[in-house]
């Protein structure tokens, strides 16, 4: 299809076209002066060769067309049997006739006759002018008279608000739609109720996304508050009501601030946390009783739990016998005096000794050597079974920390039963830590039963009092050596039948650790420190001098 559709197409001339019925190619206007290219001679002819009517040309065949051959000279045309009628073609002479367009008072174009190429104004500029001519195929049809055409639905009515193309025919439609806005046919009513479902369909959009942003919201100020705004705390040192807080062995800083929050003390975890973290000291808190008040802020109940006003455990020191635990037991319970001493008797097999421990001969108390020196959480409330067996508990595992059992041979001991009881007697006679290696050897040595010394024997004090339930320094020998009991070291050679106290871990270090100087003999001169000689004169030496101090005093 030539251009503005003139030629051979599918859609017919339109009547409205301003140039229907010009009679094809042929009638335009040839350009006037124009030179040729051929030889210098002046040409007349159109800027592409035409071929008349299409009409006529298949009425009369291929054979009447006209050909036109170009020379060096110029051009002759040559014709067949019949050339085509032509109404402003060329002629006989060559040239090609100036045929203007017939007057059409409804045509811009045709108001002034030019030649074809000549200037003409420019009517597509005033008010009534027409529209640039359009190709057949994109030309709209007139509007009927006394009909406005249809305007485009405003933006809220297209199917996306509407609620329309939910499936394949209204996805049809919307296609067949657009082809009718491309060919300027307009859009298809808007349905009833389309509008009202825009207004839903918003309304659920908005609700959607606020709850969205909402949710975003809370839980990015949860986050803030959980990792970077400071943790609740009280303010002040407390509301003077105090309460009992008991801390379990092994507890971390988070599991004791739990318990303080629990019981009233502090108002989170995180704050104590906090300041036990922000206090040099803070490490060093232990398990026990804690006696605070409500109310505290977290800095405050750290500084008060560091401090011994706040303790309440029940401090167990080295070298105590279990008659004295005993006695504290009760006391922190607050039961009956001699209950807890009843209780060990009847149940001390159940309290998880070792075996090596159970079924020794000629015991005073098969307990002894087992409460261990510590401190512990003991409250009102609590049984004394349950209180005895934490303190075996701790004592059998610090004796199998140390190696009681496998060092024992070494030492030449008859297994960690014997070496627990030089560890008590190291315990009870000596006052120093520089004292217990020495007092250690001492033992050792005496214990020989050749030694030229003590021929076997250990003589010490400590046994006789632990019978008697005493602890008395001047001590006569004539009464030492007279009374009959396997626990007077005065009276029997060899170790006692068992410890005489419970001894501390620095006397059991010094016990599977001893010097080795010769060491027989030792005195203490002021009661914080001993002097140890290897020969019986040297020590009766010491005590004439201790003696004569004392006379003074």
């Amino acid at each position: 299809m030539t251009e503005y559709g003139r030629g051979p197409g599918s859609e017919p001339w339109h009547p409205q076209d301003p140039l229907y019925g010009d009679g094809g190619w042929e009638g335009q206007q040839t350009h006037a002066g124009q030179q040729s290219a051929y030889g210098g001679q002046p040409q007349h002819h159109p800027q592409e060769p035409h071929y008349g009517d299409w009409r006529q040309g298949q009425e009369s065949g291929y054979g009447n067309e006209q050909y036109q051959f170009y020379g060096e000279q110029g051009h002759q045309q040559f014709t067949g049997q019949q050339s085509y009628p032509q109404q402003g073609g060329w002629d006989a002479t060559g040239t090609l006739g100036q045929v203007p367009y017939a007057a059409d008072p409804g045509d811009p174009y045709g108001q002034q006759p030019v030649a074809y190429g000549g200037e003409q104004p420019d009517f597509y500029g005033t008010e009534d002018a027409y529209p640039p001519p359009q190709p057949p195929g994109r030309r709209q049809p007139e509007p009927e008279p006394g009909v406005e055409p249809e305007a485009a639905p405003a933006e809220e009515e297209h199917p996306f608000f509407t609620g329309g193309g939910g499936d394949d025919d209204d996805g049809e439609e919307h296609e067949l739609q657009s082809r009718r806005e491309r060919r300027g046919k307009g859009k298809k009513p808007v349905k009833k109720g389309q509008k009202r479902r825009t207004g839903c369909a918003c309304l659920v959009v908005c609700l959607v996304f606020g709850g969205g942003l909402g949710g975003v919201g809370y839980f990015g100020y949860r986050f803030y508050q959980n990792r970077f705004a400071p943790a609740p705390d009280y303010a002040g040192n407390g509301t003077g009501e105090q309460v009992t807080v008991e801390i379990p062995k092994g507890a971390g800083g988070w599991d004791i601030g739990q318990k303080l929050q629990e019981a009233g003390v502090v108002e989170s975890a995180a704050a104590f946390v906090s300041a036990m973290q922000a206090n040099p000291e803070g490490k060093s808190l232990q398990d026990g009783v804690y006696t605070l008040e409500k109310h505290m802020s977290a800095a405050s109940a750290v500084e008060l739990m560091l401090s011994p006003k706040s303790r309440s455990n029940l401090i167990i020191a080295e070298g105590l016998r279990n008659t004295a635990v005993y006695s504290l037991i009760d006391k922190r319970l607050k039961v009956a005096a001699g209950t807890t001493a009843s209780v060990a008797k009847k149940v001390y097999k159940s309290l998880g000794l070792p075996a090596w421990a159970l079924n020794r001969p000629n015991l005073k108390d098969p307990l002894e050597g087992f409460l261990y020196p510590s401190s512990y959480a003991v409250t009102k409330g609590q049984k004394p079974e349950a209180v005895l067996k934490e303190m075996v508990s701790q004592a059998t595992a610090k004796y199998k920390e140390l190696g009681l059992e496998n060092k024992a041979k070494v030492l030449g001991l008859d297994g960690p039963w014997q070496l627990l009881t030089v560890a008590s007697l190291v315990q009870a006679e000596g006052t120093s830590h520089d004292d217990f290696r020495k007092m250690a050897e001492v033992v050792y040595n005496r214990l020989e039963p050749d030694n030229p010394q003590t021929y076997g024997r250990l003589e010490f004090d400590s046994t006789y009092n632990y019978v008697k339930n005493q602890s008395k320094i001047d001590l006569g020998i004539a009464e030492l050596r007279r009374y009959n009991n396997p626990y007077n070291t005065y009276f029997s050679k060899g170790l006692p039948p068992g410890p005489i106290g419970n001894p501390g871990e620095e006397a059991l270090q010094g016990a599977l650790d001893p010097t080795h100087d010769g060491w027989y003999y030792f005195i203490s001169m002021d009661g914080k420190t001993s002097k140890f000689t290897k020969t019986l004169a040297e020590h009766e030496k010491l005590v004439k001098e201790w003696n004569a101090a004392r006379a003074k005093s």
